[in-house]
């Protein structure tokens, strides 16, 4: 059986390499006789992969020695309460920037904790551009300012990393993590949720400054007290040790492909292959502002949307799926993540033309 084109924005397609690798050593790990999914966290086995994959990670996203990468659980939603419960720091109000439905869930969470200030909003146009940098109201005493690189629903995208003075930029990077470089000294913390670009749902990457972490709120849970996780190499509790192989494969893969650098460009070259196809076509439109579409999410709507279903239904009979829009926006939706070969959304964008011809 062929595999299909899987444009899921996540759990989303990983890398074919990857997951040969993972079968051939599914029932026997490097000679030791049994599965990473039966090893002890506290073996030798597999405490070499996890320190192996944190120092691939560490390489590709240049992170520097100050800062503690945590393999943890909970998705990025856990991380929505654990940010400010760790980073508050005696301060009572945090800043969020709201450009979408993360940002939306990551504020209500956090007004759980601290007083929020949304410093600026994009709520205005629907989410379907990013607020300008001289718009923001930053508060002056603020212990974070938060926001979210890449909306996965909406498909709009930070191209640039805003400038906050001193206080720690906190980025929920779940959904482009990965897929171009990023000066990581610049934030206080980064999060991600591993199943768009790092590997299986059931791991959260957290890259967090040593100076933030050990003044957590009074309360905190353990597993969420990011200076318990660090001294603890993350194994206070037992990790997704599974995921985090994967994920350590899939560090291994992006070095082999050339980098965050290499795949950047690999990943400019997919998402103009499709905007250009949505920009030339008289039934396909994005509604996203030009300047912030996403490289990773590609949201787009028929003009005609009574044939919605009808393709839907004759993509799949292409071997692609997963192409619905979010139940929130509607309209269709292609992941095109790191993972997603050239040949991928070349298929897609053939279909695209072929469908359009026949029903324009």
């Amino acid at each position: 059986m062929s595999r299909i084109y899987n444009f899921s924005a996540g759990p989303a397609i990983l890398p074919e390499e990857v997951l040969k690798k993972a079968g051939e050593e599914a029932l026997d790990w490097h000679g030791s006789g049994m599965s990473v999914m039966e090893m002890s966290h506290r073996g030798k086995e597999f405490i070499s992969i996890a320190a192996q994959a944190e120092a691939d990670l560490r390489s590709l996203m240049n992170v520097p020695a100050n800062y503690k990468i945590l393999f943890l659980q909970g998705g990025a939603t856990g991380q929505f309460a654990a940010v400010p419960m760790n980073l508050l720091r005696g301060k009572k109000k945090a800043d969020y920037v709201n450009t979408g439905q993360w940002s939306k869930k990551a504020i209500a969470e956090a007004k759980k904790y601290c007083e929020v200030t949304v410093v600026a909003s994009s709520e205005q146009t629907k989410f379907t551009s990013v607020p300008p940098l001289d718009t923001w109201q930053l508060s002056k005493n603020a212990a974070y300012v938060h926001y979210t690189s890449n909306e996965t629903i909406g498909g709009v995208e930070f191209n640039w990393v805003p400038e906050v003075s001193d206080v720690p930029l906190v980025c929920d990077m779940s959904s482009n993590i990965l897929s171009r470089p990023i000066d990581v000294s610049k934030f206080g913390l980064i999060y991600a949720g591993a199943q768009k670009n790092i590997g299986p749902a059931g791991l959260t990457v957290v890259i967090v400054r040593e100076d933030l972490m050990g003044d957590a709120l009074p309360g905190t849970p353990t597993i969420f007290d990011y200076k318990i996780q660090a001294e603890n190499d993350s194994m206070y509790n037992t990790p997704p040790t599974y995921a985090i192989y994967i994920a350590g494969l899939v560090f291994q893969w992006l070095k082999k492909e050339g980098g965050l650098e290499a795949i950047e460009q690999r990943n400019i070259r997919k998402a103009k292959l499709l905007y250009d196809l949505i920009e030339a076509s008289s039934l396909y439109q994005s509604p996203v502002a030009k300047e912030c579409r996403s490289r990773m999410n590609v949201p787009f709507t028929l003009k005609k949307p009574e044939l919605d279903e009808q393709f839907l239904k004759e993509a799949k009979e292409h071997g692609l799926v997963q192409l619905k829009g979010h139940r929130s926006v509607g309209g269709m939706r292609a992941s095109i993540y790191n993972a997603m070969p050239y040949e991928g959304v070349v298929a897609l964008c053939d279909f695209m033309r072929d469908f359009e011809a026949r029903n324009s």
